[in-house]
């Protein structure tokens, strides 16, 4: 038996072998390549934090971590980095004070701002071969995978969020 009869995919015009799974693999690493700190004026993780924080306003640093898929000391380098940076504000939870509270700052609204514009440009480099209605269906499929996994991280920042409140 080969991997074609283990693997029944439906008829393609690319190559078979290479699944949906592997094709992000390798237009991540691309994004990757290109999106240097020279380009966005910070790294893309940096880019990823900043954006997570304005969609959620303020998180405690685990909601971050998990919301980004991140290991935990990566988190602090990182959100040590972008402090250092004046981009976000980690504070203890008055209710709690073994949680840290994080929220992005001014200067770290404005650093979102410029390199998403950065970002932009280099979206419609790399994906040049799409229509604008078959980028937004890709948004929305890629949305849609990730709210599977990202649905309990946010339910779970929404309450803390209350809680902070």
């Amino acid at each position: 038996m080969n991997i074609y009869q283990l693997l029944p995919l439906d008829t393609m015009d690319e190559n078979l072998s290479t699944g949906p799974i592997l094709l992000l693999t390798q237009l991540s690493r691309l994004v990757s390549r290109r999106s240097t700190p020279e380009l966005l004026g910070q790294t893309l993780k940096e880019l990823a934090a900043l954006s997570f924080l304005r969609d959620y306003d303020e998180v405690t640093q685990q909601a971050l971590t998990e919301g980004l898929c991140i290991d935990a000391n990566y988190a602090v380098l990182l959100l040590n980095d972008l402090e250092s940076s004046d981009y976000v504000e980690r504070r203890r939870d008055p209710s709690d004070r073994r949680r840290h509270i994080v929220k992005m700052t001014p200067q770290g609204r404005e650093a979102l701002h410029r390199a998403e514009a950065a970002q932009q440009t280099l979206e419609d480099e790399i994906l040049i071969g799409l229509s604008v209605a078959e980028r937004t269906e890709l948004a929305h499929l890629l949305r849609k995978a990730l709210d599977v996994h990202t649905a309990s991280t946010a339910s779970t920042t929404a309450a803390e969020n209350v809680h902070a409140s």
